[in-house]
Order: structure tokens, then C-alpha cells, then sequence
């Protein structure tokens, strides 16, 4: 859900990425999370409705939630998330990149 670009790239680093788009007409947002997550996918995406659905209770198995930047710069972005926070990623955690700050939210454990 960033870019066909940005799948590509996701792709020649050797992720299992699928693109929303190539799944036909748009199940809609709450249907893509649940497919995410039962397929333990995190979701890459620059739409703000998946926070709140994540916020709001909906399970996932990870949100990285990128700005609404050109492809170079948000491929650039997702190698800083990678790089600084690899090991956070996949765990039900929340990653936000937005004005040049990452922000993490992890998933609290009870």
C-alpha cells in the first residue's frame, strides 16, 4: 500500500511482499488488515485509517506507516527503519515515520 516502487525495491531485498493492488477491487481496509495479519504480513502503507483501526483494537502482526513522499525518498525511509529498527518490526508493533522522526509503539503485553 506504497507504491509499486516501493514492493519492487521491498522485493530485490528478498521480502515475500504483496501488493494490495494486485488483489483485484479494494476489500477495504479492515479486510486488508485481517489479511495481513492472518498471514502475519506486516503492513506497509501511507494511508492514517489503518492507525486507527490498529489504535482502535484491531489486531496485526506490524504497521509501518510511511509519509506521502516520492518513492526514492520513502525507499529511503524504509532503509533507516530498517537499519535502526529491524528488530522491533514483525513483533504487533507499530512503526510511524512522519517529519523525519520514527516513532515506535509497541504492543503492550499482558
Amino acid at each position: 500500500m506504497c507504491g509499486h516502487r516501493l514492493a519492487e525495491w521491498l522485493r530485490t531485498e528478498g521480502h515475500d511482499v504483496v501488493e494490495v493492488s494486485g488483489l483485484g477491487p479494494d476489500p477495504g481496509d479492515q479486510v486488508i488488515l485481517e489479511m495481513a495479519a492472518q498471514q502475519g504480513r506486516i503492513l506497509v502503507t501511507i494511508d492514517t485509517d489503518f492507525g486507527r483501526l490498529v489504535y482502535g483494537g484491531a489486531g496485526h502482526a506490524g504497521l509501518l506507516r510511511l509519509p506521502d513522499v516520492p518513492a526514492a525518498q520513502r525507499i529511503a525511509l524504509v532503509v533507516d527503519v530498517f537499519r535502526r529498527h529491524r528488530e522491533d518490526m514483525g513483533t504487533g508493533t507499530v512503526i510511524t515515520v512522519k517529519g523525519g522522526r520514527i516513532r515506535i509503539s509497541k504492543p503492550v503485553r499482558g
